[in-house]
Protein backbone atom coordinates (compact mmCIF):
# COMPACT_ATOMS: atom_id res chain seq x y z
CA UNK A 1 0.00 0.00 0.00
CA UNK A 2 2.82 2.38 0.91
CA UNK A 3 4.55 1.54 -2.39
CA UNK A 4 1.32 2.31 -4.27
CA UNK A 5 0.96 5.70 -2.54
CA UNK A 6 4.62 6.49 -3.25
CA UNK A 7 4.23 5.81 -6.99
CA UNK A 8 0.94 7.73 -7.09
CA UNK A 9 2.57 10.78 -5.48
CA UNK A 10 5.52 10.53 -7.89
CA UNK A 11 3.14 10.43 -10.89
CA UNK A 12 1.30 13.53 -9.63
CA UNK A 13 4.54 15.44 -9.25
CA UNK A 14 5.60 14.51 -12.79
CA UNK A 15 2.26 15.71 -14.21
CA UNK A 16 2.46 18.97 -12.26
CA UNK A 17 5.99 19.47 -13.53
CA UNK A 18 4.87 19.12 -17.13
CA UNK A 19 2.00 21.56 -16.55
CA UNK A 20 4.35 24.07 -14.96
CA UNK A 21 6.82 23.75 -17.84
CA UNK A 22 4.04 24.19 -20.40
CA UNK A 23 2.80 27.27 -18.58
CA UNK A 24 6.29 28.74 -18.56
CA UNK A 25 6.59 28.21 -22.30
CA UNK A 26 3.34 29.99 -23.25
CA UNK A 27 4.18 32.81 -25.67
CA UNK A 28 3.69 36.18 -24.04
CA UNK A 29 2.19 37.50 -27.27
CA UNK A 30 -0.57 34.86 -26.93
CA UNK A 31 -1.11 34.98 -23.19
CA UNK A 32 1.23 37.39 -21.35
CA UNK A 33 0.40 35.89 -17.98
CA UNK A 34 0.63 32.20 -18.80
CA UNK A 35 -2.28 30.38 -17.13
CA UNK A 36 -3.21 33.24 -14.83
CA UNK A 37 -5.51 36.04 -16.02
CA UNK A 38 -4.18 39.49 -15.21
CA UNK A 39 -5.57 42.96 -15.78
CA UNK A 40 -3.29 45.36 -17.66
CA UNK A 41 -3.85 49.12 -17.53
CA UNK A 42 -4.65 50.67 -20.88
CA UNK A 43 -6.51 53.71 -22.16
CA UNK A 44 -10.00 52.54 -23.03
CA UNK A 45 -11.62 55.98 -22.72
CA UNK A 46 -9.99 58.11 -25.45
CA UNK A 47 -7.82 55.74 -27.48
CA UNK A 48 -9.04 53.51 -30.29
CA UNK A 49 -5.86 51.39 -29.96
CA UNK A 50 -5.30 48.75 -27.31
CA UNK A 51 -1.81 49.58 -26.06
CA UNK A 52 -0.94 48.43 -22.56
CA UNK A 53 0.64 51.14 -20.42
CA UNK A 54 3.43 48.76 -19.36
CA UNK A 55 4.35 48.23 -23.01
CA UNK A 56 4.95 51.91 -23.73
CA UNK A 57 8.74 52.15 -23.79
CA UNK A 58 8.68 55.65 -25.30
CA UNK A 59 5.92 58.23 -25.44
CA UNK A 60 5.59 61.89 -26.36
CA UNK A 61 2.41 63.90 -26.90
CA UNK A 62 1.96 65.87 -30.11
CA UNK A 63 -0.73 68.42 -30.98
CA UNK A 64 -1.46 68.87 -34.70
CA UNK A 65 -3.57 71.07 -36.96
CA UNK A 66 -5.19 70.04 -40.23
CA UNK A 67 -5.98 72.98 -42.50
CA UNK A 68 -8.79 71.58 -44.62
CA UNK A 69 -8.26 74.20 -47.32
CA UNK A 70 -4.91 72.71 -48.32
CA UNK A 71 -5.00 70.73 -51.55
CA UNK A 72 -3.92 67.49 -49.85
CA UNK A 73 -6.78 67.81 -47.33
CA UNK A 74 -9.59 68.56 -49.81
CA UNK A 75 -10.82 64.91 -49.58
CA UNK A 76 -11.67 65.68 -45.93
CA UNK A 77 -12.93 69.22 -46.58
CA UNK A 78 -15.56 68.06 -49.09
CA UNK A 79 -16.82 69.35 -52.41
CA UNK A 80 -18.94 72.26 -53.59
CA UNK A 81 -19.37 75.61 -51.96
CA UNK A 82 -21.24 74.40 -48.88
CA UNK A 83 -18.98 71.38 -48.07
CA UNK A 84 -21.98 69.32 -46.97
CA UNK A 85 -20.13 66.06 -47.66
CA UNK A 86 -17.07 67.17 -45.68
CA UNK A 87 -15.86 65.99 -42.28
CA UNK A 88 -16.93 69.11 -40.38
CA UNK A 89 -20.55 68.82 -41.49
CA UNK A 90 -20.60 65.07 -40.76
CA UNK A 91 -19.31 65.72 -37.25
CA UNK A 92 -21.92 68.45 -36.78
CA UNK A 93 -24.76 66.11 -37.82
CA UNK A 94 -23.48 63.36 -35.52
CA UNK A 95 -23.44 65.70 -32.51
CA UNK A 96 -26.89 67.07 -33.38
CA UNK A 97 -28.23 63.50 -33.51
CA UNK A 98 -26.70 62.91 -30.08
CA UNK A 99 -24.51 60.18 -31.59
CA UNK A 100 -21.27 61.96 -30.60
CA UNK A 101 -20.68 63.49 -27.18
CA UNK A 102 -18.91 66.84 -27.26
CA UNK A 103 -17.16 68.74 -24.46
CA UNK A 104 -16.00 72.28 -23.78
CA UNK A 105 -12.61 71.21 -22.37
CA UNK A 106 -9.84 68.77 -23.28
CA UNK A 107 -10.16 67.00 -19.93
CA UNK A 108 -13.74 66.07 -20.83
CA UNK A 109 -15.28 67.35 -17.62
CA UNK A 110 -17.68 69.91 -19.16
CA UNK A 111 -20.17 68.33 -21.57
CA UNK A 112 -21.90 70.71 -23.99
CA UNK A 113 -25.64 70.61 -24.55
CA UNK A 114 -26.92 70.45 -28.12
CA UNK A 115 -28.09 74.06 -27.84
CA UNK A 116 -24.69 75.25 -26.54
CA UNK A 117 -22.87 73.40 -29.30
CA UNK A 118 -25.26 74.68 -31.96
CA UNK A 119 -24.76 78.28 -30.90
CA UNK A 120 -20.97 77.93 -30.69
CA UNK A 121 -20.81 76.17 -34.06
CA UNK A 122 -22.83 78.67 -36.07
CA UNK A 123 -22.09 81.96 -34.28
CA UNK A 124 -18.91 83.96 -33.78
CA UNK A 125 -18.23 85.78 -30.52
CA UNK A 126 -19.50 88.86 -32.34
CA UNK A 127 -22.84 87.13 -33.11
CA UNK A 128 -22.16 86.83 -36.83
CA UNK A 129 -23.58 83.75 -38.56
CA UNK A 130 -21.09 81.53 -40.37
CA UNK A 131 -21.06 78.60 -42.78
CA UNK A 132 -19.55 75.10 -42.45
CA UNK A 133 -16.79 75.98 -44.92
CA UNK A 134 -15.58 78.71 -42.54
CA UNK A 135 -14.62 76.07 -39.97
CA UNK A 136 -11.55 74.85 -41.83
CA UNK A 137 -9.29 73.93 -38.90
CA UNK A 138 -9.36 70.45 -37.38
CA UNK A 139 -6.97 70.00 -34.46
CA UNK A 140 -6.13 66.80 -32.64
CA UNK A 141 -3.86 65.44 -29.94
CA UNK A 142 -1.99 62.16 -30.26
CA UNK A 143 0.72 60.22 -28.48
CA UNK A 144 3.75 59.01 -30.43
CA UNK A 145 4.38 55.66 -28.75
CA UNK A 146 6.76 52.75 -29.06
CA UNK A 147 4.79 49.59 -28.27
CA UNK A 148 7.30 46.96 -27.18
CA UNK A 149 4.78 44.12 -27.41
CA UNK A 150 4.51 44.60 -31.16
CA UNK A 151 7.88 46.34 -31.66
CA UNK A 152 6.16 49.22 -33.44
CA UNK A 153 5.91 52.98 -33.26
CA UNK A 154 2.28 54.03 -33.24
CA UNK A 155 0.32 57.26 -33.48
CA UNK A 156 -2.33 56.99 -30.78
CA UNK A 157 -4.88 59.78 -31.32
CA UNK A 158 -6.67 60.91 -28.14
CA UNK A 159 -9.13 63.59 -29.17
CA UNK A 160 -10.31 65.85 -31.97
CA UNK A 161 -10.82 69.57 -31.45
CA UNK A 162 -13.15 71.70 -33.57
CA UNK A 163 -11.67 75.19 -33.96
CA UNK A 164 -13.10 78.42 -35.33
CA UNK A 165 -10.23 80.29 -37.05
CA UNK A 166 -9.35 83.86 -36.11
CA UNK A 167 -10.25 84.97 -39.65
CA UNK A 168 -13.79 83.65 -39.13
CA UNK A 169 -14.16 84.82 -35.54
CA UNK A 170 -13.25 88.44 -36.28
CA UNK A 171 -14.76 91.76 -35.30
CA UNK A 172 -16.61 93.03 -38.40
CA UNK A 173 -15.56 96.61 -37.60
CA UNK A 174 -11.86 96.25 -36.82
CA UNK A 175 -11.22 92.96 -38.62
CA UNK A 176 -9.30 91.73 -35.56
CA UNK A 177 -10.15 88.20 -34.52
CA UNK A 178 -9.01 85.38 -32.32
CA UNK A 179 -9.23 81.61 -32.43
CA UNK A 180 -12.19 80.01 -30.70
CA UNK A 181 -12.65 76.39 -29.62
CA UNK A 182 -16.01 74.94 -30.59
CA UNK A 183 -15.60 71.66 -28.73
CA UNK A 184 -13.65 68.45 -28.07
CA UNK A 185 -14.56 64.91 -29.12
CA UNK A 186 -12.97 61.72 -27.82
CA UNK A 187 -11.25 59.95 -30.70
CA UNK A 188 -12.58 56.56 -29.61
CA UNK A 189 -16.13 57.91 -29.91
CA UNK A 190 -15.26 59.37 -33.33
CA UNK A 191 -14.00 55.99 -34.58
CA UNK A 192 -16.92 54.05 -33.13
CA UNK A 193 -19.49 56.36 -34.74
CA UNK A 194 -18.01 56.67 -38.22
CA UNK A 195 -17.22 52.97 -38.45
CA UNK A 196 -21.01 52.52 -38.52
CA UNK A 197 -21.58 55.35 -41.00
CA UNK A 198 -19.64 54.50 -44.18
CA UNK A 199 -21.50 57.28 -46.03
CA UNK A 200 -19.18 59.76 -44.30
CA UNK A 201 -16.01 59.35 -46.34
CA UNK A 202 -12.60 60.67 -47.28
CA UNK A 203 -13.35 61.39 -50.93
CA UNK A 204 -10.94 60.43 -53.67
CA UNK A 205 -11.97 62.94 -56.34
CA UNK A 206 -9.74 61.19 -58.90
CA UNK A 207 -11.50 57.85 -58.35
CA UNK A 208 -14.60 57.94 -56.16
CA UNK A 209 -14.78 54.12 -56.11
CA UNK A 210 -11.67 54.20 -53.91
CA UNK A 211 -13.01 56.63 -51.33
CA UNK A 212 -12.58 55.34 -47.77
CA UNK A 213 -14.08 55.87 -44.31
CA UNK A 214 -12.71 58.51 -41.93
CA UNK A 215 -11.37 55.74 -39.69
CA UNK A 216 -9.30 54.32 -42.53
CA UNK A 217 -8.15 57.78 -43.62
CA UNK A 218 -6.85 58.69 -40.16
CA UNK A 219 -5.28 55.28 -39.64
CA UNK A 220 -3.53 55.60 -43.03
CA UNK A 221 -2.50 59.20 -42.22
CA UNK A 222 -4.17 60.54 -45.38
CA UNK A 223 -3.97 64.14 -44.31
CA UNK A 224 -1.37 66.85 -44.03
CA UNK A 225 -0.96 68.45 -40.62
CA UNK A 226 1.35 70.88 -38.89
CA UNK A 227 2.64 70.37 -35.34
CA UNK A 228 1.42 73.20 -33.12
CA UNK A 229 2.77 71.83 -29.84
CA UNK A 230 4.67 68.90 -28.40
CA UNK A 231 5.59 67.80 -24.89
CA UNK A 232 7.91 70.37 -23.30
CA UNK A 233 8.57 71.61 -19.78
CA UNK A 234 6.90 74.97 -20.48
CA UNK A 235 3.76 73.44 -22.02
CA UNK A 236 4.28 76.08 -24.73
CA UNK A 237 3.10 76.16 -28.32
CA UNK A 238 5.75 75.86 -31.03
CA UNK A 239 5.35 79.55 -31.87
CA UNK A 240 5.82 80.49 -28.20
CA UNK A 241 9.22 78.80 -28.24
CA UNK A 242 10.40 81.25 -30.92
CA UNK A 243 12.17 84.41 -29.76
CA UNK A 244 9.45 86.95 -28.97
CA UNK A 245 11.58 89.77 -30.37
CA UNK A 246 11.31 88.27 -33.84
CA UNK A 247 8.98 90.23 -36.19
CA UNK A 248 5.49 88.71 -36.41
CA UNK A 249 5.72 87.37 -39.99
CA UNK A 250 9.19 85.92 -39.49
CA UNK A 251 8.08 84.44 -36.17
CA UNK A 252 5.26 82.51 -37.85
CA UNK A 253 7.63 81.24 -40.52
CA UNK A 254 10.20 80.21 -37.92
CA UNK A 255 7.51 78.36 -35.96
CA UNK A 256 6.56 76.49 -39.14
CA UNK A 257 10.21 75.57 -39.80
CA UNK A 258 10.64 74.44 -36.19
CA UNK A 259 7.53 72.26 -36.50
CA UNK A 260 9.00 70.62 -39.62
CA UNK A 261 12.31 70.11 -37.82
CA UNK A 262 10.46 68.36 -35.00
CA UNK A 263 8.72 66.08 -37.54
CA UNK A 264 12.10 65.12 -39.02
CA UNK A 265 13.46 64.41 -35.54
CA UNK A 266 10.59 61.99 -34.90
CA UNK A 267 11.26 60.29 -38.25
CA UNK A 268 14.99 60.10 -37.59
CA UNK A 269 14.38 58.71 -34.11
CA UNK A 270 12.06 56.03 -35.49
CA UNK A 271 14.59 55.01 -38.15
CA UNK A 272 17.52 54.98 -35.71
CA UNK A 273 15.77 52.48 -33.43
CA UNK A 274 16.24 49.76 -36.05
CA UNK A 275 19.87 50.58 -36.90
CA UNK A 276 22.54 48.18 -35.71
Amino acid sequence: MKLFLRYTLFACLVVLGFVGEAAAQVATSVNPSGLVTRQYAMDTVYSAKRIREDDKMYQISVWRRIDLREKYNIPLYGSGDNKENGIINHIYKAVKQNALEIFADENFTQPLSIAQFDSSFWKTDFQDSIFVKQLFFLDFKEDFVFDRQHSQFKFDIKYIQLVMPAETNADPNSGVGFQKTVGFIRYKDFVTHFAKHPDARWINFQNISKSITYNEAFESRLFRSVVTRYTNDSEALVIDLVDKNTPADRRKMQAYLDALAFEYKLLEFENSVWEW
